[in-house]
């Protein structure tokens, strides 16, 4: 694909979808309240902490490419034997990441109070230390959500799938970054977690509609 061909409106909705999803997915409480409760705890300015979630949202989407690249390898590799299939198992995957989410979201129930509550680190915990510890939780856990749109995009080269990376990077640091600042301004933990309970019903339909895109892409 040339690089004309981002300007193609399928694509730049993708991308637009892609954005949002990386964002919507930065509202779990695990990719924000830790860099609120470890800055609060090592007294760090708001630079310091945003520097924190920069490094650690890129370290998590690096992690989460280095799988999506695997799956992508993986997915040509099959392609050679099912040729023409893999946007189609794509789009499958798809419906399916969207309505396990979709069911996930009205199945269960969040427990939004009445739970232990988290302890700050002890302050004599060096900046480094929390700082890389801080980038290593994040960077072993890949972003799920985001792998099956890596698969999707398989066939259409390497310049669509660094235009996904970079797009999922600017999503995820931009969310974990706002509901980070959220916090800080004096939102309280309860409502956003409240917010964040529809975070699967968000994603379900935002997978969903990815897949209906890659769908319509083939005819």
């Amino acid at each position: 694909m040339s690089p004309s061909d981002l300007e193609h409106p399928l694509l730049l909705s993708l991308l637009g979808t892609g954005f949002a999803t990386a964002f919507l997915h930065a509202a779990l409480p695990t990719h924000w309240l830790p860099f609120v409760l470890v800055g609060r705890a090592q007294r760090w300015s708001l630079p310091q902490v945003l520097g924190a979630v920069g490094a650690a949202g890129l370290a998590h989407i690096s992690t989460t490419a280095v799988v999506g690249g695997l799956i992508v390898i993986a997915g040509l590799a099959l392609d050679q034997w099912i040729a023409g299939l893999l946007p189609h198992i794509a789009a499958v995957l798809l419906f399916l990441f969207g309505a396990f989410y979709l069911a996930r979201a009205t199945l269960r129930r969040p427990r939004l109070a009445g739970g232990p509550e988290m302890d700050l680190p002890e302050p004599s915990v060096s900046h480094a230390a929390a700082f890389w510890g801080l980038v290593a939780m994040m960077a072993v856990s890949p972003g799920e959500v985001l792998l099956p749109i890596y698969l999707s995009q398989a066939t259409e080269g390497l310049l669509v799938l660094a235009a996904l990376t970079l797009t999922f990077a600017a999503g995820t640091v931009a969310g974990m970054a706002a509901f980070t600042l959220l916090a800080r301004a004096g939102w309280s933990v309860l409502r956003l977690e409240r917010w964040a309970r529809y975070e699967s019903a968000v994603l379900g339909v935002a997978l969903i509609g990815i897949g209906l895109l890659v769908a319509f892409h083939q005819h």
